[in-house]
């Protein structure tokens, strides 16, 4: 059974830290592609961050670069989102998900086939 859980959410002031991990299981699921997303009330799901099965290629949205790394440890089947001078507007639910298909990896939810059940993230002072 392939599966994500997401881990290490919760709530910082304006301008802290938080690393946010993705634990993929299942067979195959080194060779997949994952990505982070997030969803605020309200508003549509999307694409945070990216990364390539090999970990090799990576992808960003225009809000976060900068301020947040995504990186990959396959020996540990562990997807990582270190989430640095976080903002009011960063606060939603976060979302891995890993995708068997696309190379390097897209932002687009649609193209995700494994999603993980969301971590809270919530920046305020």
């Amino acid at each position: 059974q392939l599966q994500v859980v997401e881990s290490g959410g919760g709530l910082v002031q304006p301008g802290g830290s938080l690393r946010l991990s993705c634990a993929y299981s299942g067979f195959g699921m080194r060779y997949h592609a994952i990505g982070w997303f997030r969803q605020a009330p309200g508003k549509e799901r999307e694409g945070v961050s990216c990364i390539s099965s090999d970990g090799d290629s990576t992808n960003y949205a225009d809000s976060v670069k900068g301020r947040f790394t995504i990186s990959r440890d396959n020996a540990g089947n562990t997807v990582y989102l270190q989430m640095n001078s976080l903002k009011p507007e960063d606060t939603a639910v976060y979302f891995c998900a890993a995708d068997p298909w696309s190379s390097p990896c897209s932002m687009w939810p649609k193209e995700y086939d494994y999603w993980g059940q969301g971590t809270q993230v919530t920046v305020s002072s």
